[in-house]
């Protein structure tokens, strides 16, 4: 089916990879569907603003669709904040409302992606943020969550590997 596609095209990669990202635009059309349907894990980001932590709702309604009609093994990896300005209560309130309501259900990271004006910079002139600036705090936090990311998945396979053998 078309919501299958992806899928289909990286079943004969994926064995030579032991991760393979997929960024999504922040909409839920077809090419994101696809790329829930390929993946094994969703790293959910978040927006430390209002409506961004709102919208949380139509996403994991839209994972649990995806879930039910095309990938029953999806999970959610964790939720990522990101754009966010420490210094306002407004990303305090939506981050300590994010804990609050999936904490408990779904792995917040603790590494925080900081809003800053290299990132949007990068993005304006195509390039990543490692290669624009790569000493900065954008980059330094995205090489943090990535350690966290990892470190997470090994103890997820550490608990596998001891259910496995009970």
């Amino acid at each position: 089916s078309r919501e299958q596609v992806l899928d289909n095209l990286l079943q004969s990669v994926k064995k030579n990879y032991e991760y393979i990202l997929i960024d999504c635009m922040p909409s839920l059309g077809m090419i994101t569907i696809n790329a829930l349907t390929a993946a094994d894990k969703v790293i959910i980001p978040v927006q430390a603003q209002y409506l961004p932590a709102k919208g949380m709702t139509q996403l994991m309604k839209s994972i649990d669709r995806v879930k039910t009609h095309t990938n029953p093994d999806l999970k959610i990896g964790g939720i990522v904040m990101t754009l966010v300005d420490n210094r306002t209560n407004l990303a305090r309130d939506v981050i300590s409302s994010i804990r609050t309501y999936y904490g408990m259900a779904v792995q917040i990271f603790d590494t925080q992606i900081p809003v800053a004006v290299k990132a949007a910079e990068a993005a304006k002139s195509g390039q990543s943020i490692f290669t624009y600036d790569e000493n900065g705090k954008v980059a330094k936090a995205y090489e943090a969550l990535t350690k966290e990311v990892i470190r997470s998945g090994e103890r997820e396979k550490r608990r596998d590997t001891v259910s496995l053998s009970r």
